[in-house]
């Protein structure tokens, strides 16, 4: 049995509500300076790394998937780059500590990859197969595209933190 058409739409007021709160918050939290331990940055990627690595060796794609996720591994270095040179970083002249401030603009980012995804999602789930996508490719393409987005954006910040922190050091010295 089929349920409602309404519901879906439903589901979909419901989840736009729960993100629309969630991203006010954010977006009051993101105006805060806050510290940036750089020496931290390799926590994210390498924890998702190993979720990526389980879900691959319980399933791994296969044939042309391959190909995709390294594309999508790519993109997702490209795009998570770009999002890393958005993050706005400084040093303290007087502690000489590293401080982070968020920016609307990763900010907007991220909600555009999100609602990207939420698309991808729709077409394989609607009728994917029907146009030749398998629900499980898509998935290991996202999951690499997020691989390569808090990869490539934690090693900018990394970089560029660390040039900041040594002219900060040349300056003081």
């Amino acid at each position: 049995m089929h349920a409602p058409p309404q519901s879906g739409w439903i589901s979909y007021a419901i989840t736009a509500g729960i993100i629309a709160v969630v991203m006010t918050l954010r977006w009051r939290r993101m105006r805060q300076v806050r510290p940036l331990k750089i020496e931290h940055l390799w926590i994210v990627p390498a924890l998702y790394a190993v979720a990526v690595v389980a879900t691959f060796a319980a399933v791994p794609p296969h044939g042309i998937a391959w190909l995709f996720c390294l594309f999508a591994l790519g993109l997702g270095a490209a795009l998570g780059w770009q999002r890393g040179r958005m993050m706005r970083l400084s040093v303290d002249p007087a502690t000489q500590a590293l401080n982070q401030t968020g920016s609307p603009a990763a900010m907007l980012f991220l909600l555009a990859l999100v609602a990207v995804r939420s698309g991808a999602r729709s077409v394989a789930g609607m009728g994917g197969g029907a146009i030749g996508l398998d629900p499980m490719a898509v998935t290991d393409m996202l999951m690499m595209l997020a691989l390569g987005l808090f990869t490539a954006q934690r090693i900018e910040m990394y970089w560029r933190g660390r040039r900041l922190l040594a002219e900060a050091r040349a300056a003081a010295a």
